[in-house]
């Protein structure tokens, strides 16, 4: 694509030239990134059958330059890097195996092709690509099929054998059925048999089992690069053992018996799972044992093929830093006996990859002209190229940079991602006076002197001065959006969800329907009638106990208060468990009678309409840089239904942390002040009130909107100037806590209450927030409702939206469960803090949980480590949050108070102590906490074996 715009230009065919007649590298200078990416498209392309083989320094670039690729008409592999410091990890998330399985299926299959990888990946060791192309399986209609072994044929390769097929890399057998779900598919597939002969081969979907498409042959490929049929096991255990002995010698003649105990222990695992399940957790770190000879990714293409080299120096870098962490982390944990020597030769040293990289042509590209030390180049080439500086949401400037382009007869290229904007800002250039023409697809090329709008992703532009051609991205115009994606809708599947509300430790308190407030001791074996049953032991005032069945589990629930103060325990067999209930029932009563007579009030009473959307809303809109989910856009499009009616709104938005519930009440807010109407956002933390006041201000940053806060954040000046400007209307929008409920706040025309988490107010508050409600339209936003809440919800007195949809820029977060480690520690939060990021450290005991962070200061003495727990004083616990939020702390200890925390984007590394401890809805909700970015984020499930 867009290859015209250079065939003039001396450099560009100096290039093509240089590549055709292959004498050595060549390094061209003076490229962006744009540049890169536009020439790699274009360079090797006369050439149908060949590899393109591109190496980055690290995951962000290739990203880059995948989504890059497609507005240029080239379609980009990505084969992620293996993750070789966590190769002992029990459990691995299956992305990465799956994305690099996908990727040596194409090199396989189609002999050609694009395929970008950072150096990481290219140090990798691999195993033979003949290996894997001999164990592909094909099934074909009519072909006989042993049942029996097939299940043998699926585990050596890397796949699970599960009841039911849910995931990649699972499969099931049962009476002449076989379902499996290849990593090369996108479906799983059901093998029919009739006999031992394949009566249909079929894809089908996963949840409601129907049939998809029905095919003649089925090609799977392994789920595991390497195949642990019984000839590889005996042979790796053999090499094993022979290594096994001598270190442990060693470790006895040394006299370190703890590391000769765990080395012990660590060969008794991998003898057990090979012998008795032909399978190894992590046994991508046993490569060596396996394989006599290993390779690297680059042995598996042709040495025809064409590698492109993105800025050599800073690969280098990333080369030797990689090597050294690695390096010293297998030698540490060498030294304490947690893996066998070959195990530290998992990865390639750089010396060793130039060779291969040398065996094939090589163009590489700097920004800058620099020398290259590591290899001869021998034609050096300076491609004058310039990136577009941002327009900052200023139309005003773009329109006089396109007129003077104009005038100096360049070709002119403006991209806009989706077919409806690009459509729309031709036609705003034509209001301010361009001849624009629109072409979807540049089908017709540019013309001197032309501006031509076309549909297609783009990060950022590029200028070439010399062939007068410019390409300007939206990204470039409007301020966020580059960081915009877009993303193929999957269809969404309606079925129920069951959830667990709770999961119970032992020393909660709990509550019993019909005997009160009591602490969980656990379950309990006891024989009664010579019958051994699990009991739920629970205990009362004055150390009596209560035994229920554990089937009778939906009599208790797990007790709750809005103030975290530790209940009274009541007494088996007393009165006060009733006169509280008694209490109860008439204070339920009385605040129903309440909610009735203010819904009734609501419902008789009109509210005000608002005006459909105007420009100002549709212009603020499309500056949202992300891709709505399609459930934020119903929820959208159902609060403005709400607002632009007569009735007074009131709607509940529930969606998981991080789903999108701020935005929507972003643009209601817009909306209200649109329509000359003021909005109090109200919250139940001061931390929270600042991370959204923090928000509100940038989104609103540029329009005439006056955003102010209320929280003890702000001095008694800054409040009183908030109070006068509500009472005189300067103030628009006004985000804060309870502070927000006092008597002295006055507004001028409210029209619109934000209530954020609102079964987190006290009885008190919720009083105040009754009155506010008589005549505004209400939003509230939660993400675990209340039941009355939602009760009210479901049988009609509020409206509800769900967010069930997650933002489309979140990626996978890679999930490790392991034993704890103190290695794997440390390597984790360094990885992190290396990106400048940050970490949560869960740890969820409160009584020793200041023992624990002095510990891990120890462990990490370059970083800033601090807890958090429930039991701080407010203030206290404020305090410590904020700077975590600042990112004055790198490191945060913290009980499980985070599971409904704040959303920190730059938190993407996650460590569970004694994850065993916790429910699986708690790791699930905590695991949520991390991946809030467009960065990989990882979690890391650690146990002690004498916990389990």
């Amino acid at each position: 694509m867009l290859e015209h715009i250079l065939k003039d230009d001396p450099v560009y065919r100096q290039l093509k030239d240089e590549i055709e007649d292959y004498c050595g590298p060549v390094l061209v200078s003076g490229c962006t990134d744009t540049a890169k990416w536009h020439l790699t498209s274009l360079i090797g392309n006369h050439k149908k059958k060949q590899f393109k083989i591109i190496i980055v320094p690290d995951e962000n670039k290739a990203r880059q330059w995948v989504e890059a690729s497609h507005f240029f008409g080239e379609k980009v592999q990505y084969i992620p890097a293996k993750d070789p410091l966590f190769y002992t990890a029990d459990v691995h998330g299956n992305a990465i195996a799956r994305d690099r399985m996908l990727a040596i299926k194409k090199i396989v299959d189609d002999k050609c092709g694009t395929f970008v990888m950072t150096i990481d990946a290219v140090m990798d060791q691999v195993v033979p690509l003949s290996d894997i192309k001999n164990h592909k399986m094909t099934f074909k209609m009519g072909e006989t099929l042993e049942e029996a072994t097939i299940a043998e044929e699926f585990v050596a390769r890397g796949y699970e054998k599960a009841p039911f097929v849910e995931a990649p890399g699972e499969f099931a057998v049962r009476g002449g059925i076989i379902d499996i779900f290849p990593y090369t598919q996108e479906s799983p597939y059901r093998i029919e048999l009739w006999g031992d002969e394949i009566d249909s081969i079929r894809s089908f979907d996963k949840e409601s089992q129907r049939s998809i498409e029905e095919v003649d042959t089925l090609t799977i490929y392994p789920a595991s690069e390497i195949i642990l049929n019984q000839p590889r096991i005996e042979h790796g255990l053999r090499n094993m053992e022979e290594d096994y002995e001598k270190l442990s010698q060693k470790f006895k003649k040394e006299k370190k018996y703890d590391q000769e105990v765990r080395l012990r222990k660590e060969m008794d695992r991998v003898r057990e799972e090979l012998r008795e399940l032909h399978m190894l957790i992590g046994v991508e770190g046993y490569l060596p044992y396996f394989y006599e000879n290993t390779e690297c990714i680059l042995d598996y293409f042709p040495e025809e093929s064409m590698i492109y080299m993105d800025e050599p120096k800073h690969i280098r870098e990333r080369a030797d830093a990689f090597y050294l962490e690695f390096s010293e982390s297998m030698k540490s944990r060498l030294e304490g006996g947690y893996l066998l020597p070959k195990q530290a030769n998992t990865v390639t040293d750089y010396e060793s990859i130039l060779y291969q990289i040398e065996k094939h042509k090589m163009l590489c590209y700097s920004i800058l002209s620099a020398e290259i030390n590591d290899f001869r180049v021998a034609r050096t080439l300076f491609m004058d190229t310039k990136s577009i500086q941002s327009y900052n949401n200023s139309f005003e400037q773009l329109v006089k940079d396109l007129t003077k382009y104009q005038s100096k007869d360049y070709r002119i290229v403006v991209a806009s991602p989706s077919v409806t904007r690009a459509k729309r800002l031709s036609s705003d250039l034509r209001e301010n006076g361009l001849v624009v023409t629109y072409d979807k697809d540049l089908k017709y090329g540019v013309e001197a002197g032309q501006i031509v709008v076309t549909a297609g992703k783009l990060l950022t532009g590029i200028e070439y001065p010399a062939a007068k051609w410019v390409l300007i991205s939206e990204g470039d115009i409007f301020k966020g959006r580059e960081e915009k994606k877009r993303r193929k809708k999957e269809k969404k599947k309606q079925g129920e969800k069951i959830r667990s509300f709770a999961d119970i430790n032992i020393g909660d308190y709990v509550v019993h329907e019909k005997h009160g407030v009591g602490i969980y001791r656990g379950i309990e074996k006891i024989t009664t009638d010579g019958v051994e049953k699990d009991y739920i032991s629970i205990e009362y005032q004055g150390g009596d106990n209560l035994f229920i069945l554990a089937s009778a589990l939906d009599q208790i629930a797990k007790y709750a208060s809005a103030n975290a103060r530790k209940p009274k325990l009541h007494k088996l067999g007393g009165n006060e468990w009733k006169k509280t209930k008694t209490r109860v029932k008439g204070q339920v009563k009385d605040i129903a009678e309440e909610l009735v007579q203010l819904y009734a009030l609501r419902q008789a009473k009109e509210g005000y309409v608002y005006d459909k959307d105007t420009v100002w809303q549709k212009e603020f809109e499309e500056l949202f840089p992300y891709d709505e989910t399609q459930d934020q856009l119903n929820a959208i499009d159902d609060t403005k239904r709400d607002m632009e009616s007569k009735k007074i709104m009131d709607r509940l938005i529930c969606g998981d942390v991080g789903y999108g519930k701020t935005e929507v009440a972003i643009r209601a807010a817009f909306k209200a002040v649109d329509n000359g109407k003021q909005v109090a956002y109200l919250v139940p933390t001061t931390i929270l009130a600042q991370q959204h006041y923090n928000t509100f201000a940038q989104r609103f940053h540029d329009y005439p909107i006056t955003v102010r806060m209320m929280s003890r954040f702000c001095t008694a000046k800054e409040q009183k100037e908030t109070i006068e400007g509500l009472k005189n209307g300067t103030v628009d929008v006004v985000i804060g806590t309870h502070r927000l409920l006092s008597k002295d706040m006055q507004y001028k025309n409210l029209g619109l209450l934000v209530i954020d988490e609102e079964q987190r107010f006290g009885v008190t508050h919720k009083e105040k927030i009754k009155t506010m409600k008589k005549d505004v339209d209400v939003l509230s936003l939660s993400a675990t409702p209340i039941p009355r809440t939602l009760h009210m919800s479901l049988i009609g007195i509020r409206d509800m939206s769900v967010l069930e949809e997650p933002p489309h820029d979140r990626r996978a977060i890679q999930t490790y469960v392991m034993e704890y480690n103190e290695e794997l520690v440390k390597e984790a939060v360094y990885r992190e803090m290396t990106r400048g990021g940050q970490v949560y450290y869960v740890y969820n005991r409160v009584n020793n949980i200041a023992e624990v962070t002095a510990e891990l200061q120890r462990l990490l003495p370059d970083a800033k480590v601090a807890f958090a727990h429930g039991q701080m004083k407010e203030r206290e616990l404020e305090e410590i949050m904020m700077g975590f939020m600042n990112h004055e702390i790198d490191v945060l200890v913290s009980t499980t108070i985070i599971e409904t925390g704040l959303d920190i984007p730059n938190v993407n590394t996650m460590i569970i102590h004694d994850a065993n401890q916790l429910g699986l809805s708690q790791l699930y909700q905590l695991r949520g906490r991390v991946g809030r970015s467009n960065r990989n984020a990882f979690a890391f499930l650690m146990y002690k074996k004498t916990h389990c």
